[in-house]
C-alpha cells in the first residue's frame, strides 16, 4: 500500500489511536486523513466495517469543525451518511471535509471518503462547538 506525497502517520491519543492508524497530509489551508486498511479494520465479509469509515469520517469532520470554531473542540450531534462502494485490504481511505455553513452556536458540515478519487462514504453533519474551559 503507497500512500503518496506528503501522507504521515499521525500519533494522536484517545478512541483513534485504536481506530488507525491514522495519517494526514496538509492540502492548502486545510487537511486531508487518511486510514491504509488492514486486518484490523475488516468486518466479516472482509471488507472495512463501516464503522471504521465512519470513524475516519467523524474524525475529519470535527477536526475541521475545531478550527472553524476557532479550535474549540466540537461535538457531533448528528452524523448523515451514505455508503457507496466496498473497501477492501491494502487500500488507502482519503478523507476530506468543509465547513458549508457556521452559526453562532453550530457548524454545518460535509464530507467524503475516497480510494483511488472515488467515492466510497458521503456525508453531513452538525457539530456544536463546546464552551471554553
Amino acid at each position: 500500500m503507497t500512500t503518496g506525497a506528503g501522507w504521515q502517520v499521525r500519533a494522536l491519543g484517545g478512541f483513534i489511536a485504536h481506530a488507525g492508524p491514522l495519517w494526514a497530509r496538509r492540502e492548502g489551508e486545510g487537511w486531508a486523513y487518511g486510514f491504509a486498511i488492514g486486518p484490523q479494520h475488516l468486518n466479516p465479509a472482509g471488507v472495512v466495517h463501516g464503522g471504521a469509515l465512519l470513524t475516519l469520517m467523524d474524525h475529519a469532520m470535527s477536526t475541521v469543525a475545531w478550527e472553524a470554531a476557532g479550535r474549540v473542540p466540537c461535538v457531533t450531534l448528528q452524523l448523515d451518511s451514505h455508503f457507496a462502494a466496498p473497501v477492501g485490504a491494502g487500500q488507502f481511505v482519503e478523507a476530506r471535509a468543509q465547513v458549508v455553513r457556521r452559526t453562532g452556536s453550530l457548524v454545518f458540515m460535509r464530507g467524503e471518503l475516497q480510494v483511488g478519487g472515488s467515492l466510497v462514504l458521503a456525508a453531513q453533519a452538525l457539530m456544536k462547538p463546546l464552551a471554553k474551559p
